[in-house]
């Protein structure tokens, strides 16, 4: 699934951090990282950051409800 213009990345982080299961970044190589690891937040913040939001991330949820979740998150404009 695509996250598109994410505005505020804390909540965004916050979000990943209430899903129950895995929440993955892929890559554009195919990597997957693990999202719900405190170092790989940072780092992913460090590195997709740019003027004061994340424009787009390919994610992968393993856990339905934790797909509606990011999928509200999305639509709810944060």
């Amino acid at each position: 699934m695509k996250i598109q213009n994410i505005k505020d990345v804390d909540a965004f982080f916050k979000v990943v951090d209430e899903c129950k299961g895995t929440v993955e970044l892929v890559s554009p190589e195919g990597d997957r990282i693990n999202l719900k690891s405190k170092l790989t937040q940072y780092l992913s913040m460090a590195n997709i950051f740019s003027n004061g939001y994340i424009k787009e991330l390919d994610l992968v949820a393993h856990d339905k409800e934790d797909v509606e979740r990011l999928i509200k998150f999305m639509y709810q404009g944060e």
